[in-house]
């Protein structure tokens, strides 16, 4: 079966726990863009402005840049997650963030004037908004905590707790990133965790 632009608007609703009235779902719905992607592709580059509100439907996307030429892994995200790139798609300014998929991805792209427009029209999807930036924001609120507050082990199980999935399914040099630990740590914590 395939799922369409409102089971999507549906999904995101329950996973954030709103209610839209039909019109609402009906009406945001419309404004959804169905893009398919590749293992490997780049989604947003360098330089680039986010422009839209991703929804994984299907796939794994990264978020990275560089920093003094090293690949440097900020956000992995996968089904019933939402990417953008914060600072840009605020400010409406080039990013120096990109996003890649990591496996064939589905994702639904909202594009941000459409989600400003019909967030003043209906109070209903205005909260959606609000709720989506809200988990971004303290997404990456916990993150940052995590990076400056706790040794290895303890962002290693954190991520296995909150995002088992990234786990199983990343790469590790790119889970090593995330966590900023080099990947002889990962693999000494994940054998501690396994073992201990």
């Amino acid at each position: 079966m395939t799922t369409t632009s409102i089971d999507i608007v549906r999904q995101m609703a329950v996973d954030h726990r709103v209610t839209l009235a039909k019109e609402s779902s009906h009406a945001l719905a419309d404004t959804l863009l169905f893009k398919k992607y590749k293992k490997g592709e780049r989604i947003l580059d360098e330089g680039e402005i986010c422009t839209c509100i991703r929804y994984i439907e299907k796939g794994l996307l990264r978020q990275f840049y560089f920093k003094y030429g090293k690949d440097m892994t900020e956000h992995i995200a996968y089904e019933k997650g939402e990417v953008m790139c914060l600072e840009s798609y605020f400010r409406q300014e080039p990013t120096r963030l990109m996003i890649e998929a990591l496996e064939p991805s589905v994702v639904w792209e909202i594009d941000k004037a459409s989600f400003d427009q019909l967030s003043m029209e209906r109070a209903d999807i205005g909260v959606l908004y609000r709720k989506i930036l809200e988990t971004s924001l303290i997404e990456s609120q916990i993150k940052a905590d995590t990076l400056r507050f706790e040794p290895a082990h303890e962002r290693y199980n954190k991520l296995l707790q909150i995002h088992p999935e990234i786990l199983k399914r990343a790469p590790l040099i790119y889970i090593a990133s995330l966590l900023q630990m080099t990947p002889e740590t990962l693999s000494r914590v994940r054998s501690a965790s396994v073992n201990g």
